[in-house]
Formats: structure tokens, C-alpha cells, sequence
């Protein structure tokens, strides 16, 4: 049997109860236990894809083609493993599947109600990773605030899971915040109070509580909060701020909450944990011996959880690259011919990130434009692949209204196109072609060298193609097309052979990297930009470009 470990916040949102969780899964796990862990939502929304990345951040795709919550890459960089779509619930999953069965007659005619309906679909999904994998325990974060409206129906559903489950097979954890105020130079634990009072007053009582912190907690201020909470004092654990999200589980280690949940859970007699590997890679990644500045092209960049995977997949290739990598947010809108090399001049490297929509595309293709006639290192990702082959369109192939029908969708020269099957949809939910897909890679090709290997299966989250239509022209003129998928023929990977790196990708390899498996794509880029650095002293400044 499973057991189960349940993650709350309270005082504030974002206060890292992803990262908690992640930190506690990756502790168990280096003592040699099974673990998984869950997000389960509260916004009516059946998955975040169709919310806009500034209301929710990045969507995170599992290998089976889910669209979920960003803190579930956290848990893949963490533990190294595959999550799916059951290690994320929304509250709009669950009443689709509640209103599904009372469609279906189900329940025999009775009243279907929040409780005992709604809250026996949320134990369900609680238990189901328990019930069906081979864990030896779950730990499932429960998304936003206690105290917030929508949250209710979950904490109800663990209330009735700590009183069903015997006493030794359930943890309840709750992350809160001890404010320090400057004027009075003191931290205040009333906040912290209130918080655990108004989960008790839900019936929740919890067994440890993780306080974040930007000053050390006294013995007395865990003293007092334990005797106020009702918790042991042990079990009043500190989350100071730290540097990396990756120095957590560390962190969380020295306060023993791995410990005492696993005395709590009855499950003492495992090993110590091994994080050989862990701090190797904090390591490198904290005394790197060279840097370099790498400048990121999105639409989003005003909200950096927009592109966490991209950003956590830096950090990971810096350490295999002992570099530190310094990302620049760079606004394609500003971007014009005549102040290109003034915008992207000091940059290590250009990656052009993921998006939709017409705006900043201009800017994009003159950025992508200036770093394949300089030989500055170039990485596109989806719809940076596309603008890369927009680019070598018009400019090499002198294509001049070369185009997607994303953002011209009457341009007589759509070498970006929205798949057949796409055409037909018109949900937006779920809807994309996403998941695993293999790619079959051409031998002597840059990928090929990267992977170290002729078939691949990357991450996709997109609607439009490559125009097979136009692969005799570019191959011609000198575009490689080294990635395909088998079963379509559609392009995966693009590259120029005769550029220091320039690569674009249809699929997200963000999405695969991990900790202990960073990226390939990743780590040759920023080797390429630490080569490109360290050449650019003796180089020539690049000259204006022309359109």
C-alpha cells in the first residue's frame, strides 16, 4: 500500500509549495523509495492550454500529450522521471467527470452534490496513482491558498482522507510565510497562525510546517509556533530563500523534513539519501569557470514562468558546460535592420522561444537573420523554427512573400502551414498535436552529432507544419532538413552545415531536460555560444543589415 503525503499553502501564493514537494519527492527518492507526485488545480479550466502563459505561466506537456501545470516540470527535472495527465487534476476535470456520470445515469437518479460527489471524485483521483503504480508513496500538492473559495471542495477531500486512512499512511504538510518587518527588525509568526487555524477550522490538521523565510527561525519562534500550531517543534521546518531552487532539497534535507515524515509514515528503515549526483551538478553550477549571454526572444519575457522549462534547461547545460549562463530578455518589436548588431551585438547566443500570434515576428526574423550572416550560435524552437525558415526563405531563396498562414493566412507563400487535420478543428482545448513523436535523424547532420543517435522522440505543442511542398527549394539552397518524422514526412529539424550552430526544432526538447538528463540540443548550444565567446574579441564588427 501507498502512502500519502499532502502539500498545502497558506498566507500567499507562490510560495514554492512546488519546489517543497519536489524537494521532499527527490529526498525519499535517494533513500531508494518509489515516489510520484500529483498537482491537483482548483480553476475550472479542464487544463491550462488554453490560458494565456501571463495568467498561468508556461503549459507543460507530458510524454502522453497532456497540457498541465508548470510545477509538474519541476517534478520530472527533479526526480528524473515521466509524469502524465493523472499527476494533474483540475477542478474543471473533475466536474466534467462527475457531470459525465450523472449524463450516463450513474447515480441512479439521487442529487448530485459538491459533497459527497464532488469530493468523492477528488479522493479518488488522490488515490488513483497509489492504487494503480508501483509507489511507495504519493505526495500531492494542493494548488492554491487555504481559505480561497475554490480550494474547499480539496481540503474537504484530504479532511476525509486523514480520518479514513490509517493514521501511519497519511501526512499532511503546510507550507506558510513568516514575514520580517523591517521597521521592527523582527519575523512575525501570526500570519503562520492564522493560516494553520483556518485549515484546523476545515477540519485539516497538519503534521509538519515548512515556513518560508528570508531570516533564520529561532528555537524560540519554532517553539511558539509548534505550541500555537499544535505541532511538534521538530516538526516546524525552516525554507529559507536560497540561490537555486535546485539548493532545496539540500536545504530540506538539513531540516530533516524527509525524516520526519518518513517517522511519521512508519517507514524509518530505509537508507540515508544519496545525492552524489545532486551535489556534483550544484557544483558546477556554482563555481562555473567561464560565462556567457545568451539573448531569449519571446512574447512573454515579462513573466519568466512563461518560459521556465527553457530557463531550468539553461541551468542544467551550464552545469554539464561548467558555464554560467546569463539569459537576456530581448524584445523582437524593437528590432529593426539598422540596430540589429546595436540590440544583439554583445549576445552569446539568440534562442527565438515558443509562441502564437502575429506580434514581434518582423523583429524575430531580422534577429534570426543577423545571427546566421554573423555566425552567431542560433537556436529556434517551434515557432523559432518556423521564423528561421521564413527567413531563409525570403532572403536566400529571395521568397519574398514567404509566410505562415499563423499570422498571413492569404500569403501566396505559405512555407508554414497549419496541418490538414488541424483544419478541421474547432476546439482550441487539447486539440494541438501534442506529445511523443519520433524523429528520424540524417547521419553526418549537426543533430545527429548532438543525439549520438539516428532515432529520437521529442515533446510537440503546435498546429503548424513545415510546407513539404517547398523541401526540394530549400534543400537546394543549402538548408538541411535533418529531422522527419517517420510516420508523416513532416520536418522536425532544420540547420545550416557551414554555420557555427544553427539549429531549429519543431518540438520542445525543454520539456525532457532534467537534472540528472539535461538536453543535448541545450548543451551544444551554450557550447557553441562559449566558443562563439570566446572567438569574439578577435572578430570584426558585423555589418548593417539590409532588407
Amino acid at each position: 500500500m501507498a502512502k500519502y503525503i499532502f502539500v498545502t499553502g497558506g498566507v500567499t501564493s507562490s510560495l514554492g509549495k512546488g519546489i517543497i514537494a519536489a524537494s521532499l519527492a527527490k529526498l525519499l527518492q535517494a533513500r531508494g523509495l518509489r515516489v510520484t507526485i500529483q498537482k491537483l488545480d482548483p480553476y475550472i479550466n479542464v487544463d491550462p492550454g488554453t490560458l494565456n502563459p501571463y495568467e498561468h505561466g508556461e503549459c507543460f506537456v507530458t510524454e502522453d500529450g497532456a497540457e498541465t501545470d508548470l510545477d509538474l516540470g519541476h517534478y520530472e527535472r527533479f526526480l528524473n522521471i515521466f509524469t502524465s495527465q493523472a499527476n494533474n487534476v483540475t477542478t474543471g476535470r473533475i466536474y466534467q467527470t462527475v457531470i459525465n456520470k450523472e449524463r450516463k445515469g450513474d447515480y441512479l437518479g439521487k442529487t448530485v452534490q459538491v459533497i459527497p460527489h464532488i469530493t468523492d471524485e477528488i479522493k479518488r483521483r488522490m488515490l488513483l496513482l497509489g492504487k494503480e503504480g508501483n509507489y511507495d508513496v504519493v505526495i500531492t500538492e494542493i494548488g492554491g491558498t487555504v481559505g480561497d473559495i475554490e480550494s474547499l471542495p480539496f481540503i474537504e477531500a484530504v479532511r476525509q482522507l486523514q480520518w479514513e486512512l490509517p493514521e501511519e499512511d497519511c501526512v499532511v504538510v503546510h507550507l506558510t510565510l513568516i514575514p520580517y518587518l523591517r521597521a521592527a527588525k523582527e519575523l512575525k509568526t501570526k500570519p503562520t497562525q492564522h493560516s494553520v487555524k483556518m485549515l484546523s477550522q476545515e477540519g485539516v490538521h497538519p503534521d509538519i510546517i515548512v515556513c518560508r523565510t528570508e531570516k533564520p527561525l529561532t528555537y524560540e519562534l519554532r517553539r511558539k509556533i509548534a505550541q500555537f500550531c499544535n505541532v511538534k517543534t521538530e516538526a516546524v521546518i525552516e525554507a529559507a530563500d536560497a540561490p537555486t531552487i535546485y539548493e532545496v532539497p539540500l536545504l530540506m534535507q538539513r531540516e530533516r523534513l524527509d525524516w520526519i515524515c518518513l517517522k511519521k509514515l512508519g517507514l524509518q528503515n530505509v537508507k540515508e539519501p544519496d545525492l552524489q549526483h545532486w551535489r556534483a551538478f550544484l557544483d558546477k553550477l556554482k563555481y562555473p569557470k567561464s560565462s556567457v549571454t545568451i539573448g531569449l526572444i519571446g512574447k512573454y519575457v515579462e513573466l519568466q514562468d512563461a518560459y521556465k522549462s527553457i530557463l531550468e534547461s539553461f541551468v542544467h547545460a551550464g552545469s554539464v558546460n561548467e558555464c554560467k549562463v546569463n539569459v537576456v530578455n530581448v524584445h523582437s518589436e524593437h528590432i529593426t535592420y539598422e540596430n540589429a548588431h546595436e540590440k544583439l551585438g554583445h549576445l552569446d547566443g539568440l534562442l527565438v522561444a515558443p509562441g502564437f500570434g502575429l506580434r514581434g515576428i518582423d523583429g524575430k526574423i531580422v534577429a534570426i537573420q543577423y545571427a546566421r550572416e554573423v555566425g552567431l550560435p542560433f537556436f529556434g524552437i517551434c515557432l523559432g523554427m518556423q521564423m528561421a525558415v521564413i527567413e531563409y526563405a525570403r532572403n536566400v531563396l529571395n521568397i519574398k512573400n514567404a509566410h505562415s498562414t499563423e499570422m498571413d493566412p492569404n500569403t501566396p507563400d505559405p512555407v508554414i502551414d497549419m496541418m490538414e487535420e488541424q483544419k478541421k478543428i474547432t476546439n482550441l482545448g487539447g486539440t494541438m498535436r501534442l506529445g511523443s513523436y519520433p524523429c528520424d535523424i540524417k547521419e553526418g547532420s549537426l543533430a545527429h552529432q548532438i543525439y549520438g543517435a539516428a532515432n529520437i522522440t521529442e515533446r510537440h505543442r503546435h498546429r503548424w507544419e513545415f510546407n513539404s511542398k517547398y523541401t526540394t527549394a530549400f534543400e537546394e539552397a543549402g538548408l538541411v532538413l535533418s529531422g522527419i518524422n517517420p510516420e508523416t514526412g513532416l520536418v522536425e529539424i532544420i540547420e545550416l552545415p557551414k554555420h557555427p550552430f544553427f539549429i531549429g526544432v519543431q518540438f520542445h526538447p525543454e520539456l525532457k531536460s532534467t537534472v540528472e538528463n539535461p538536453a543535448p540540443l541545450f548543451v551544444h548550444f551554450i557550447k557553441a555560444a562559449r566558443c562563439f565567446n570566446e572567438k569574439k574579441s578577435q572578430m570584426k564588427p558585423a555589418q548593417v543589415l539590409h532588407a
